[in-house]
Formats: C-alpha cells, sequence, structure tokens
C-alpha cells in the first residue's frame, strides 16, 4: 500500500498519437526512475543550480523558465499523463497532429536541462539531498477549499518540513494561488514556520509575478474570471 494517498487526476481527456509517441518514445529518455540518483549530477548536461516545479500542470512555466536558464537543471514533477504530454509537445515541438519523426529531439534553441517525475512528489522527497535545491516552484496547486479537505493542501506542516530540508540556506520557494482560502492559508502555514520568511516589502511585491516569470494557461484563465493571482516567495533561513 502507498505511503501517501494522491488526491486527483492522473489522466484526463484520450491522450492524441503524437503526445502517446511522446509519452512512448521520448519520456524515458527524461524520466526520474527509481534507480536514478537525485543530484546535480542527474542532467546530461553540468548545471549550476538545481530547481523543482511541484505539479507543473500544462509544463507552460517549467518550459519556459528552463529555456530561459539552460545551465539551470529543473525537476519537474507531475502525476497528470495529459499535462506531461503537453510538456513533451513543448519542449520538442511535436504537436498533437504533428508527423512524429523516429528520432525525437529537444528543439534546437533547448539544453538537455529537464528532468521529470512522473509520482507524487514526496515520494521524491527523502531521496533529494539536503540543501540540494534553490528554487522550489508550487504554482497554483489545488487550493481543496473546503474546511473537510483542509489535510490534502500541499502547504502543511509535514511538507514544509521537507522542503525547508531539500531547500539550500539562502534558497526560495514561490507559491502563485488565485484563490483566496489558499492565499490565507498559505500565508498562516508560512508564518508559523522558522525556516522560511516571507520576502515581500510592500503589496507590489506578491501581486506582481517576477521579473522572469513565465504564464501558464490556467494563470490566464483565472485572470480571464476576474481572479487576480498572487505571487508568495519565501527564502529559506
Amino acid at each position: 500500500m502507498d505511503e501517501f494517498k494522491f488526491f486527483g487526476r492522473r489522466k484526463g481527456r484520450k491522450i492524441r498519437k503524437a503526445k502517446t509517441s511522446l509519452l512512448e518514445r521520448f519520456l524515458p529518455h527524461l524520466q526520474i526512475s527509481e534507480n536514478s540518483v537525485i543530484s546535480p549530477q542527474l542532467f546530461d548536461i553540468p548545471v549550476e543550480r538545481v530547481c523543482l516545479e511541484i505539479g507543473f500542470g500544462g509544463g507552460e512555466h517549467l518550459a519556459g523558465v528552463s529555456l530561459l536558464y539552460p545551465h539551470t537543471g529543473f525537476i519537474g514533477a507531475e502525476v497528470f499523463q495529459n499535462g506531461i504530454a503537453n510538456l513533451l509537445s513543448l519542449i520538442t515541438g511535436i504537436k498533437q497532429n504533428s508527423q512524429v519523426p523516429d528520432g525525437i529531439k529537444l528543439l534546437p534553441e533547448r539544453t538537455d536541462n529537464i528532468k521529470i517525475y512522473s509520482d507524487d512528489v514526496r515520494k521524491l522527497f527523502n531521496r533529494i539531498p539536503d540543501g540540494m535545491l534553490d528554487t522550489v516552484f508550487l504554482l497554483f496547486p489545488d487550493p481543496w477549499p473546503k474546511n473537510r479537505h483542509a489535510n490534502r493542501r500541499f502547504v502543511n506542516p509535514d511538507n514544509l518540513v521537507e522542503l525547508a530540508r531539500i531547500i539550500k540556506r539562502g534558497g526560495t520557494l514561490l507559491i502563485a494561488t488565485d484563490h483566496p482560502v489558499y492565499k490565507r492559508w498559505t500565508l498562516e502555514q508560512m508564518h508559523n514556520h522558522p525556516s522560511f520568511i516571507w520576502t515581500a516589502q510592500k503589496s507590489d511585491d506578491w501581486r506582481n509575478p517576477p521579473a522572469d516569470w513565465v504564464e501558464t494557461k490556467y494563470q490566464q484563465k483565472a485572470i480571464r474570471e476576474g481572479r487576480r493571482p498572487v505571487f508568495l516567495e519565501y527564502r529559506r533561513l
């Protein structure tokens, strides 16, 4: 029996042929397996920093930020197969109606700086060495807004203990949300944790995204529907 009970979808609508080929033929090149050693040497290129994105959704942010920082290694954790397929499409340029070549490659402007963990990220935590990560992104997690589901929210004391261990001193945890319940919950949980300090000095620091921000489709939808995201950055003490 799994140590962690996962709440959420692992698969959505039927994945088209081209993206299915990406999952079957290209994902193994990027996938973190049970035998992978989690270290900066995990990547196929030398990297200067290592970052983790928890629940990367459709992969827009991960694809964009990994292109901006070609010498940083990015671990993306996501269980939703459709989202993983979309990320693979973004970094290879192979669309759902494209002809898939025999040899699938990254787009020429990219470095091989992404690794994917396609399971519950909590299972990966104890494999990550202390202080290995420079930045952790938690972008628009499921808010589980009902009180009876509060224990399902990712920002909780148990997960924060692990994040405090694996983020290096001076490293950052960036949490974005468009849900008022999750915003209040996150501020309370983070305020109570001694290993993190909120970096905001003024309201614009949390109302506006970082300068190198890459928007996600979910974020764009939230804005269209009148929900204003907040960007809460914490520094590991």
